[in-house]
C-alpha cells in the first residue's frame, strides 16, 4: 500500500484554516485602508501657484540688474520682499466648479520699498479663488527702495499696466471672462491700482508682442486704504471704485479718501465706501483681526456679485497651467 509521506509541516484543522483565513482577511482590509488613506492625503495637498513672468525677458528699465529678491520674515511670519528687477504674477486659480469666470489683480503694499506679500496679496488670493475668484499678485519694482532709480509712474504702474495685459491675453487659459478682471491695491499698491485705473491704455493693434495688444482697463478698482488718495483724480470713464480704509489710519488716508468718495460721486462713477472705526492702516486679511474690519473682503465679494461681475464660468483651455512652477506658497 502506498505511504503518506510526511512533509514536516504542521496539517491545519478546519477551524485553524477558518482562522487563517480570517486572518488574511483582516491584513487585506488594513492595507486596502491604508492605500485609500494615502491616496487621499496625496490629492488634499495644496496645488503650489504658478509664478510667471510680467515681462519677457528683461523689463524695460532694470538692464543690468540680475540680483535676486530678498525675502525677510516678519515675527509673526510674513514674508516681506524687496529688491524686485523680475516683476511676476503668481495664480491662484479656483478649484472645482465654483469658477465664476471673474478675476482680480491683487497689488500688495508696503511704501514702494517692500511688498508684503501675505496679508495684502497671497491671504487675499486664497480668499478670493476658494469662492470662485481667480486671483493674481503682483511683485511689481520698488521706487523708494535703497539706491532704487525706479520711479512710480514709469516702473511699478507700467508693470500693473502690463500684468493687467498678461491677465487678459491669457484669459481663455485660465478660464477667464476678458471683460470681466478688476484690479484691489493696499496701500502703496493702492496707490499703484488707482494709476492703472488712470492711466490704462486701450492696447496696439499693431504691435508684435501679442500681450500688448491687449487693453489694460480694469472692470473695477478696490481702492484699500490706498496712499497718495490726493493724487485721484477720476473722470466719467473711470472704472466703479470700491473704498475701504480705518478711522485711526493717518490723516492723508483717513481724511482725503471722503474727499475721493465725493469725487466719484460728481463724476458719476458708480463707487462704494467702507470705513471702519476700529481700524488703522494696513489690516489687511489676517486671521488673527478681529471685529467688523475683518469682514471687509466679505464687503468687497458682496459689492461685486451685486453689481452681476461674478456671473458664471468660462472653460478653461487644456493648458491653462502653464507658467513655471516654484515654491510659491
Amino acid at each position: 500500500m502506498p505511504r503518506e509521506i510526511d512533509s514536516g509541516r504542521p496539517h491545519l484543522t478546519e477551524a485553524g484554516r477558518l482562522h487563517l483565513a480570517m486572518i488574511v482577511q483582516r491584513i487585506r482590509i488594513r492595507l486596502l485602508v491604508l492605500i485609500f488613506t494615502l491616496g487621499g492625503l496625496a490629492s488634499a495637498q495644496p496645488v503650489e501657484p504658478l509664478v510667471v513672468p510680467v515681462w519677457p525677458g528683461v523689463p524695460p528699465g532694470s538692464e543690468g540688474r540680475e540680483t535676486s529678491e530678498s525675502v525677510r520674515i516678519t515675527d509673526e511670519g510674513e514674508r516681506v520682499v524687496s529688491n524686485v528687477h523680475r516683476p511676476s504674477l503668481t495664480v491662484f486659480l479656483p478649484n472645482g466648479d465654483n469658477a465664476t469666470g471673474a478675476g482680480v489683480l491683487v497689488i500688495p503694499g508696503g511704501g514702494h520699498r517692500e511688498l508684503w506679500m501675505d496679508h495684502e496679496g497671497y491671504n487675499i488670493a486664497r480668499w478670493l479663488a476658494e469662492r470662485g475668484v481667480a486671483a493674481f499678485v503682483l511683485k511689481y519694482r520698488l521706487a523708494r527702495e535703497e539706491g532704487s532709480s525706479y520711479t512710480i509712474a514709469d516702473h511699478a504702474t507700467a508693470d500693473a499696466r502690463r500684468a493687467m495685459k498678461l491677465i487678459r491675453r491669457r484669459s481663455a487659459e485660465w478660464g477667464l471672462d476678458r471683460h470681466r478682471i478688476g484690479v484691489v491695491g493696499f496701500s502703496a499698491g493702492g496707490e499703484v491700482a488707482a494709476r492703472l485705473a488712470m492711466g490704462y491704455d486701450r492696447g496696439n493693434p499693431e504691435a508684435r508682442d501679442p500681450v500688448e495688444r491687449e487693453g489694460s482697463k480694469p472692470l473695477f478698482q478696490g481702492l484699500i486704504y490706498p496712499g497718495a488718495s490726493e493724487l485721484i483724480v477720476p473722470n466719467s470713464d473711470s472704472p466703479p471704485a470700491f473704498l475701504c480704509w480705518g478711522f485711526q489710519d493717518r490723516p492723508d488716508i483717513a481724511h482725503d479718501l471722503a474727499d475721493t468718495y465725493q469725487a466719484f460721486q460728481r463724476v458719476g462713477v458708480p463707487v462704494e465706501m467702507h470705513v471702519y472705526s476700529d481700524a488703522g492702516h494696513g489690516f489687511g486679511l489676517r486671521e488673527r483681526t478681529t471685529g467688523p474690519v475683518a469682514g471687509w473682503l466679505k464687503r468687497l465679494y458682496d459689492w461685486m456679485a451685486g453689481r452681476g461681475w461674478l456671473g458664471g464660468p468660462v472653460a478653461a483651455s487644456a493648458d491653462g497651467l502653464a507658467g513655471v512652477a516654484t515654491g510659491a506658497p
